[in-house]
């Protein structure tokens, strides 16, 4: 009972509150940037040469207003806007009009969980493996040269490094696509559909984890050198402890801890790394569907990517909140 009135039902009023705080912030910036989509939408129709007369923009302006969520009040398009993320409906999208926001989410998402959360994974096991080892052993040489070539590789932008995987393994010895993988709406997943996916899914994953897991190993090394000055290391080793069993139980298991925080904030990424590699390689996920919104004005699109962000990263946290307990005693203590 104590748990769950000290600590899970503080995480859940957090949990409900970060949502609505950003869900309201996603609908109050776009407002008060001054730009008006529809104004824009049809701007753009009569500057292709469509001739519209004042009774037909008139009507073309409400039925838009409605579609964007724009008709009324701002608080009557407030209480739209909760009303549509409830149902899940964000009208259609502009630049593939008339498909719905939904659908097109449905579509890309997949995609994105497929490679951002494989990705993620391998980089942060690899990466904390070689950190602690190398932080544990860092007065040997492996462990130095290894360090230099990781803070090396750790500044290149994602894109940089993209782009240099592309010229390598696209165009010089031609072993992977350099892009251009379309989506279709019925797939038959068979092992001809896997192994396609794979060809052209390795280069972004490859960049997401060579770059991904050379943070954890930075971050890694320095968390365990660190805990091994610490006292009770000092007394396991002078107490004869096997080292395997002071690195493993002693050392890895509490530099461990920040990490596993660490990696629920690392979803934050997905619009940032994983945005560039999706444009630099054509990769059919949600940073590219992302873009395409932003640079096309895609009102309804670009707010139910970034509610649907803020739900899976708020989500992701309540849940490592919740089984952080299990992984630092602690905590159970208090």
């Amino acid at each position: 009972m104590r748990f769950v009135r000290d600590y899970l039902i503080p995480r859940l009023v957090q949990y409900v509150l970060v949502i609505f705080f950003g869900i309201t912030a996603v609908f109050l910036i776009p407002r008060f940037t001054g730009q008006d989509p529809v104004l824009e939408i049809i701007a753009q129709i009569q500057t292709q040469g469509g001739s519209l007369d004042p009774i037909a923009v008139r009507k073309l302006t409400e039925t838009l207003q409605e579609l964007y969520g724009l008709r009324g009040t701002l608080w009557e398009q407030y209480v739209n806007m909760w009303r549509r993320v409830f149902h899940l409906d964000f009208g259609p999208s502009l630049f593939q009009f008339p498909t719905p926001v939904s659908e097109l989410l449905r579509i890309y998402l997949p995609w994105t969980i497929g490679l951002f959360a494989t990705s993620t994974l391998l980089a942060w096991l690899l990466g904390n493996v070689l950190g602690g080892i190398a932080g544990y052993f860092s007065s040997q040489s492996w462990s130095k040269i290894l360090d230099a070539v990781i803070m090396v590789i750790r500044p290149v932008p994602h894109y940089i490094f993209g782009v240099l995987l592309l010229i390598l393994f696209a165009y010089v010895w031609a072993l992977f696509p350099a892009g251009g993988l379309m989506l279709g709406r019925r797939t038959v997943v068979d092992l001809r559909f896997v192994m396609i996916i794979l060809r052209y899914s390795f280069l972004p994953a490859l960049t997401l984890v060579v770059l991904g897991g050379a943070g954890w190993f930075q971050q890694m090394k320095l968390l365990v050198q660190n805990v091994r000055r610490e006292d009770f290391v000092q007394y396991a080793q002078a107490g004869g402890v096997k080292e395997r069993v002071i690195i493993s139980r002693y050392v890895m298991r509490n530099a461990m801890l920040p990490q596993i925080t660490q990696l629920a904030l690392v979803l934050g990424q997905v619009f940032s790394g994983v945005l560039m590699v999706e444009m630099v390689f054509s990769y059919p996920g949600m940073g590219l569907l992302l873009y395409r919104a932003v640079t096309r004005g895609d009102y309804n699109l670009v707010m139910g990517i970034a509610i649907l962000s803020i739900f899976t990263i708020t989500t992701a946290v309540l849940l490592l909140d919740l089984l952080y307990p299990l992984l630092d005693p602690r905590i159970r203590h208090r």
